[in-house]
């Protein structure tokens, strides 16, 4: 046990828990948890689409599992185990769901029923799909993750400025094209058989877990499975609660856990957006001689030379005032970043822009 990160609650952190996901969601504390990434049983209709011709069931899927008496068990099962899972989300949290056809719309309706508030539904396109043995419908060549905030209020953490930065600096799209789980990273048991029908590929779990969460922070997946969210937890730095029903796919999951190596701290850290950033007037730096007062500042193609004041205004011939109505005023514009308009000369004539020293400001926090 120990104290859950910015809830000061006990917590059974970085532990895997067997049994039924809704009782032991009962003896968590409320508000306890950051994000939950849920991927519940499938519902499947199991008439043909998931046999292959001998009848044979597709990668060995539990049936008994994933075959509920009618829709409206299924139903209450879904609003149950979402009851509990927004009472443990913290308020400024989220959830990811992730299901096919069979039961992501299920899903949907529970997750607005009960007052979650739905951010995106994200296309996972796989690259390499399972075939459609029986060539009676279209490649079911993708699933749906819906993700949400605990509520329409929910000041919740989207990781901008990081999903960009993993999609080479474009914005990141709700289409993700990203492999089934195969390989080494595929868990067997010991005749060589896939051990889970529907063990999700560690990218995907990356790329969730880091848009929305920062390092120590805690995810709670209830339906773990062979461990892939908190596997990929563990390694990005955050703290995990995994629950599974299944004592033999908890026991893999536990191995798998603890052969993860952890990045460090600094290799963890999540790109901080705009809105992440704190609020620096450009008179702090005046006041801390990071730009004291009598600094000439130019533009880059040193058109314009300003005066730094005591009082963090700046003077260029008759214009004064701040940073940006200055910029603005010199290039008779509507309105100026006088962050990177303005420079300061360093020694041998580069030009160094003043965001730079408000960046270094807000990492000394």
């Amino acid at each position: 046990m120990g104290d859950g990160v910015g809830t000061g609650l006990d917590l059974p952190l970085d532990k895997v828990l067997v049994g039924d996901c809704i009782a032991l969601m009962r003896q968590l504390p409320p508000a306890s948890v950051h994000a939950i990434f849920a991927d519940p049983p499938y519902n499947l209709q199991l008439k043909g689409d998931l046999r292959r011709p001998d009848d044979s069931l597709v990668d060995g899927v539990d049936e008994a599992w994933d075959r509920f008496d009618d829709l409206a068990a299924y139903d209450a099962f879904t609003h149950e185990w979402l009851t509990e899972a927004r009472r443990v989300l913290r308020k400024d949290g989220t959830i990811w769901v992730i299901g096919s056809y069979h039961n992501i719309f299920r899903l949907g309706t529970a997750l607005q029923d009960l007052g979650f508030w739905v951010l995106n539904d994200v296309i996972w396109r796989k690259a390499n799909p399972m075939p459609n043995f029986r060539g009676r419908r279209f490649t079911n060549a993708h699933e749906t993750l819906i993700w949400a905030a605990r509520g329409a209020e929910s000041r919740y953490r989207f990781n901008y400025a990081a999903m960009k930065s993993l999609n080479e600096e474009v914005q990141m799209r709700s289409d993700w094209f990203i492999p089934l789980c195969t390989g080494a990273e595929r868990l067997r048991d010991e005749t060589g058989a896939k051990l889970h029908p529907t063990q999700k590929p560690e990218a995907l779990l990356h790329r969730v877990i880091l848009s929305c969460t920062q390092p120590g922070e805690v995810v709670l997946d209830p339906f773990l499975g062979t461990g892939t969210t908190a596997a990929v937890a563990r390694r990005l730095g955050r703290r995990y609660i995994g629950l599974e029903r299944d004592p033999a796919y908890a026991a893999a999951a536990e191995a798998r856990i603890d052969s993860v190596e952890p990045l460090s701290e600094s290799a963890a850290l999540v790109t901080a957006g705009k809105r992440e950033q704190k609020r620096i007037p450009f008179g702090h730096l005046v006041e801390r001689g990071l730009v004291p007062a009598g600094t000439v500042l130019v533009d880059r193609g040193r058109r314009w030379q300003a005066v730094v004041a005591a009082d963090g205004s700046i003077r260029c011939g008759r214009a004064q005032g701040s940073i940006h109505q200055v910029g603005a005023l010199v290039q008779e514009a509507p309105s100026c970043n006088g962050w990177a308009f303005w420079h300061v000369e360093q020694p041998g004539g580069r030009l160094r822009v003043l965001d730079e020293f408000r960046v270094a400001l807000q990492g000394e926090g």
